[in-house]
């Protein structure tokens, strides 16, 4: 599966600066990963985000959220939002300074 390549640019441009920010290719798409942790993604066209546990009931209350879910297996701490919903630049900065804060909240791998 493709993922949206200006998607993910975009999500460059914000953490080009940081360089604790890695990328892989995970889940047919591509993530940021803070000292190995995943932070946020693109699956298709949509982001992915980790948000943690805590986080997630609140998450999903959100425009274009939806619980992370590749394989009938609903992933708690993960949501992924429509890329539509993330189309202006300050709602996709919320999320990935969403993401960026779990993960950096946890141990470096």
């Amino acid at each position: 599966m493709a993922y949206d390549e200006g998607l993910a640019e975009r999500i460059r441009e914000r953490l080009a600066a940081d360089p604790a920010i890695t990328e892989k290719r995970m889940f047919g798409g591509i993530a940021f990963l803070l000292h190995g942790n995943m932070a946020v993604g693109v699956t298709g066209d949509d982001l992915m985000v980790r948000v943690g546990p805590e986080a997630t009931d609140a998450a999903l209350t959100r425009p274009g959220a939806r619980i992370f879910d590749m394989t009938g297996r609903p992933m708690r701490g993960w949501v992924v939002v429509d890329g539509a919903a993330v189309a202006e630049d300050e709602t996709l900065g919320a999320w990935i300074a969403e993401g960026r804060a779990f993960a950096a909240g946890l141990p470096p791998k």
